[in-house]
């Protein structure tokens, strides 16, 4: 391994995992630009999560593919790649080895390119940083830095700015809900893009309303494919949520957020997005890992089964069918245990205390894991 010269040089970034990946480089965002404070950095994201990177103020320009929809083609990653070598880039770090990117950057002139690719394409790169799956994802971005050749990892944790119109449409949102300047807010995200990720319907419906009944307002976040989740975890309600499903686009999510001083979340994207915001989270875990891809702050609890589920031990499963185990890592996950869990995040129901602002506070000096 040989260090790269980053600074003073015109530096393309690479990525085009999912949302909550894409929130895990924003550290690595950060030290880049702590590292190298003389370069133009640009970053390729996939078009629909470009909110996560569009106003960051450490990057220079964010260029967008629509890897799932016209952009979904042979033809089209030949032309990113085109795209991209009549820029003129220095120096290209690729920070995962999926296909799709790997063969855009194996494609794309550059006179420097480095970073992680998928096996077939490892001819083509002059310096490989292959990716330390021990680390906790976050880290293991960072770490690519640090193979080529950065000494000093500066960052402040996830980062996601909303941009202002963001700011002001979460502004507005909250109004049209009479939602009262004094009134405490928590959010619950009931989806997650796998499975067996999922708490019930049924007990993110009795929290909500056990919350409610000490004083809180309650909001359901999420997107358009969490809709009937929500419908169905609002039909099992005595108190009335404010329904904030698929009303709102990454940016806005993360700037919405902002208003909570807790969010009960499922481990997923929009989890890795209130965590950017600096707002407090419980996250219920079943057959992921929290050492690797859990929250990545100090302000967040964890609830897991107890004892926990041996089921998934080679490995988190997408689908849960062995009949021992049948979900048990999210079944046996009790409404008792996450109102415990907020019990730390939410003293009391009054209003005696600012949730938010002293989320904030602690985050901002904060801003990194547990």
């Amino acid at each position: 391994m040989r260090a790269v010269e980053l600074n003073r040089k015109r530096i393309l970034v690479t990525f085009l995992m999912h949302l909550g990946d894409l929130t895990l480089t924003t550290p690595f965002i950060h030290a880049l630009r702590m590292a190298a404070p003389d370069s133009h950095i640009t970053m390729l994201v996939d078009e629909k999560l470009k909110d996560v990177v569009l106003f960051n103020p450490h990057l220079d320009e964010v260029i967008t593919i629509d890897k799932k929809g016209r952009d979904n083609s042979l033809l089209s990653l030949v032309s990113c790649a085109h795209r991209l070598s009549g820029m003129d880039f220095d120096v290209l770090i690729n920070l995962h080895p999926n296909e799709r990117c790997s063969f855009i950057c194996a494609l794309t002139k550059v006179k420097e390119r480095t970073g992680c690719t998928n096996w077939l394409f490892k001819p083509f790169f002059d310096v490989l940083t292959p990716l330390d799956r021990k680390l906790h994802a976050a880290d293991m971005y960072l770490d690519v830095l640090t193979q080529l050749g950065v000494k000093e990892l500066q960052h402040q944790g996830l980062e996601i700015f909303p941009g202002e119109e963001n700011l002001a449409y979460a502004d507005s949102f909250w109004r049209s809900e009479s939602l009262r300047e004094e009134e405490k807010l928590v959010g619950l995200n009931i989806g997650s893009a796998v499975e067996t990720k999922r708490w019930s319907p049924e007990r993110f419906a009795e929290v909500a309303d056990r919350l409610a009944e000490r004083g809180y307002r309650t909001v359901f976040f999420g997107g358009p494919m969490d809709e009937e989740m929500v419908a169905e975890a609002t039909s099992h309600m005595r108190t009335k949520p404010i329904i904030a499903t698929g009303k709102f686009t990454i940016g806005q999510l993360a700037a919405a957020m902002r208003r909570c001083c807790l969010i009960i979340t499922n481990d997923s994207g929009p989890m890795h997005v209130a965590i950017s915001q600096r707002v407090p989270i419980v996250a219920m875990y079943g057959p992921s890992h929290p050492d690797l891809y859990g929250p990545y702050t100090e302000m967040a609890t964890i609830v897991t089964a107890e004892p926990p589920c041996p089921g998934c031990a080679a490995g988190m499963k997408h689908h849960c069918d062995d009949p021992r185990y049948n979900l048990r890592c999210m079944k046996d996950l009790t409404v008792a245990q996450v109102l415990a869990a907020c019990d730390k995040w939410l003293p009391d129901g009054t209003g005696r205390i600012d949730c938010a602002a002293e989320s904030k506070d602690a985050g901002a000096a904060a801003g990194k894991k547990a």
